[in-house]
């Protein structure tokens, strides 16, 4: 049950630089020797090859050979960092990734796609998945959860629901947008 990959990847990758072109630089000045889309392509990378030391590869890739897979499959001009690529996305609200998800879904309708996906009585399986991305018990920003250690220190985090479709027999998943938790202390839940 493989998600179509003739064309599909590279309309990800197309959506993909499409959004992160649109993101928020705070940039000023002449310190821009990378673009956004670079930043977040060889992100993307990163988290695509499930491979943590996937840009320092292919940085010396690009040294020895001329081109890197992060140029020929990601599109990626100028390979930056981990610390560059932190500096010009930690600024940018997740939501703004959001656009992603929703084209990436619209697609899977138009090429019925999701109908491999379809279980009991036709309806299709969602996964939930709760994880915490960020943790500290110095740095906190108003979005952090917090809990009182027994030491009496305060240990400082962010959480994130991770919804995705699901179906019995595959290991393929689709994922939906992701709910970022935050404290609503003072607010009503209805």
């Amino acid at each position: 049950m493989a998600i179509p990959t003739s064309g599909w990847f590279d309309s990800v990758v197309r959506s993909l630089r499409q959004t992160l072109a649109a993101l928020p630089d705070k940039r000023t000045g002449k310190n821009t020797s990378y673009t956004m889309e670079d930043a977040g392509l060889s992100a993307f990378g990163v988290f695509f090859t499930q491979s943590p030391s996937f840009l320092d590869h292919q940085k010396k890739m690009a040294d020895a050979k001329g081109r890197s897979n992060a140029q020929s499959l990601f599109g990626v001009h100028n390979i930056p960092s981990d610390n560059q690529i932190r500096t010009l996305l930690d600024p940018c609200a997740p939501q703004t990734l959001f656009p992603v998800f929703e084209e990436i879904l619209q697609q899977l309708e138009q090429t019925n796609t999701l109908e491999r996906f379809r279980a009991f009585n036709d309806t299709l399986l969602v996964a939930m998945d709760g994880t915490e991305y960020f943790s500290s018990q110095t740095i906190h920003c108003p979005h952090c959860s917090s809990r009182t250690l027994k030491s009496g220190n305060t240990h400082y985090f962010h959480t994130v629901v991770t919804p995705v479709i699901v179906c019995p027999g595959s290991s393929e998943v689709i994922s939906f947008v992701p709910e970022f938790v935050v404290p609503q202390d003072g607010h009503d839940i209805l």
